[in-house]
């Protein structure tokens, strides 16, 4: 049999694929390069972020200062090293960003609450936020107890060069911050009584007996340590007004003190017969008209109720028994008064213990108690100056024939009857009918 050959058989077609070209790749590897960067810038961004905002590591309010002239990057470590941030980094990478934008880190000294995070650090930081001090100086303080407090605040810096005159500083509660000198600060509380005293002046009544700025604080000065109930002011004020327009003498308690212990204010005694007829240029038991200068510095409230003071027609005031004062325009009707206040002082609880040296009751000078058999002891001294209680009990100059209703237990003297016994603290006795009684507490003032 014949042999058979196979046919050939043809090869399929060879199909050849396009070759990539060299961009297409570069491009495609440096597109997956980029997106793992980003992946991962991402996740670095959202964990910085993380860490940004998180509860900083502080566990209680923590001051600190920025010192100036520090870079971004050292205030950072400055305050990774305190504890006040977790990381410099983040802190100083979050201060460049905000930089850019043209906000700037401020120095000073600052207080950050517990748990603060990065972000609010920063942004105290960049608002300036610094840390406030408070100095408070109470209506009726004197130069010289504003000028010891402004002395002995830590916070301040430097010397008082100049001492203020009385009655120059406007009492208030300054804010300040730390590094503020203390002649800045009495420069401060100065210019802002004089600009109030300004205002004041230009809104004064017309018909007041007050001829300058300098005796409207004079006078506001003695209203101040004449009462402590803020609705008073201006009662205070008509009756030194009225007294004025009638040429009778202040005769106010206060001043005696101060002519005794000048600024610092307060006499840690009780008034004495011979206090009373001390010849001090003070004392206006002994002098015509208004002292020659302030008591204390005064608050607006005092200066505003003798630059405007109410028509009452009052010339006489005493302690009602409640803090507060009963006034009188006739002698009659203040020994009416006088005797409403020793009945209080007649109900009170006999003490157990007294006073060496009392002073005076309305009606007339200083009379010296009879020696007590029960030991002696003094007034305890307060530190600070609180208001005093205000007595008032003075008569005309043409009312020396007039009698008081007084006269029975108070030795007469030719001299114009009494005004104030301001300087009355509580537990201060008083000789009324040969026993001694008690002062009861007054408001304190605020």
């Amino acid at each position: 049999m014949p042999h058979r050959e196979h046919p050939l058989r043809v090869p399929d077609p060879v199909v050849s694929r396009p070759r990539r070209s060299a961009f297409k790749r570069v491009v495609r590897s440096l597109f997956a390069i980029a997106l793992v960067t980003c992946v991962l810038a991402g996740g670095a961004i959202a964990f910085a972020y993380m860490q940004f905002t998180a509860k900083g590591p502080l566990v209680a309010n923590t001051v600190y200062q920025v010192n100036p002239g520090l870079k971004q990057s050292q205030i950072g470590v400055a305050l990774e090293d305190a504890g006040i941030v977790r990381s410099a980094g983040i802190f100083t990478a979050a201060a460049y960003l905000r930089g850019a934008l043209g906000n700037r880190l401020k120095a000073g000294e600052y207080e950050f609450p517990p748990e603060a995070s990065t972000e609010q650090v920063l942004s105290m930081i960049i608002g300036g936020r610094v840390k406030t001090y408070k100095l408070t100086i109470p209506e009726g303080w004197t130069t010289q107890m504003a000028v010891a407090r402004v002395a002995e605040h830590e916070a301040l810096i430097g010397d008082v060069s100049a001492m203020p005159v009385e009655g120059a500083i406007m009492p208030e509660t300054y804010v300040f911050r730390r590094g503020l000198s203390r002649q800045k600060m009495l420069d401060d509380m100065q210019a802002a009584q004089a600009k109030m005293l300004d205002e004041l002046w230009k809104a004064r009544a017309v018909t007041s007996t007050l001829k300058s700025k300098e005796e409207a604080v004079t006078l506001a000065s003695i209203v101040e340590k004449e009462t402590a109930v803020p609705e008073e002011r201006p009662l205070i004020a008509s009756v030194f007004h009225n007294r004025l327009k009638q040429g009778m003498r202040l005769q106010s308690d206060p001043t005696i003190i101060y002519g005794l212990v000048g600024g610092k204010g307060k006499l840690d005694r009780g008034l004495t017969k011979d206090d009373v007829a001390s010849d001090t240029p003070y004392n206006t038991y002994r002098i015509d008209g208004l002292p020659p200068g302030p008591i204390a510095n005064p608050g607006k409230a005092s200066l505003e109720a003798v630059l405007n003071p109410p028509d009452t027609g009052y010339l006489y005031f005493v302690a009602d028994g409640t803090g507060g004062h009963a006034f009188a325009k006739t002698l009659e009707e203040h020994n009416a008064n006088v005797a409403k206040w020793r009945a209080i002082e007649s109900s009170l609880p006999a003490p157990a213990t007294t006073v060496a040296s009392t002073v005076g009751v309305e009606g007339g000078l200083p009379v010296p108690p009879t020696p007590p058999a029960s030991p002696v002891v003094t007034n305890p001294v307060t530190p600070a100056a609180p208001a005093e209680v205000a007595v008032a009990a003075p008569a005309p100059p043409d009312a020396a024939a007039e009698t008081s209703s007084t006269s029975a237990i108070i030795t007469p003297v030719p001299k114009p009857v009494k005004l104030a016994a301001s300087a009355l603290e509580p537990g201060t006795w008083l000789m009324v009918a040969n026993q001694l009684v008690p002062i009861p507490k007054q408001k304190p003032r605020p």
